[in-house]
Formats: structure tokens, sequence, C-alpha cells
């Protein structure tokens, strides 16, 4: 394989695993968004995210 047949290859395998990541951030967000909305707001009663 040649230098610029490896640097394609290279691009093409990066690109596809940053689709893949982007994918799965974008599920985790909505996910997280979700369940934020789902779930009650428990910083009320001092329970919850630490400062």
């Amino acid at each position: 394989m040649s230098k610029s047949n490896e640097a394609k290859a290279r691009e093409q395998r990066l690109a596809a695993k940053l689709r893949e990541n982007l994918r799965r951030r974008k599920g985790q967000a909505k996910a997280r968004a979700d369940a934020d909305l789902a779930a009650p707001d428990s910083t009320e009663s001092g329970q919850g995210k630490k400062p």
C-alpha cells in the first residue's frame, strides 16, 4: 500500500470513528436530558449534586 493510500484509509477510519462517537454522545445527551425531565428535582431538599 502506498503512502497516499494509507493516508486515505486512515482518514476514512478516523472519520468513521468520529461519526460513531458523535452518535454515541448524542444518544447519551438525549438519555440524560430525558432522565432529567422524568426525575424530580432533588436539589431543593439538599440532596443531589454537590456544589
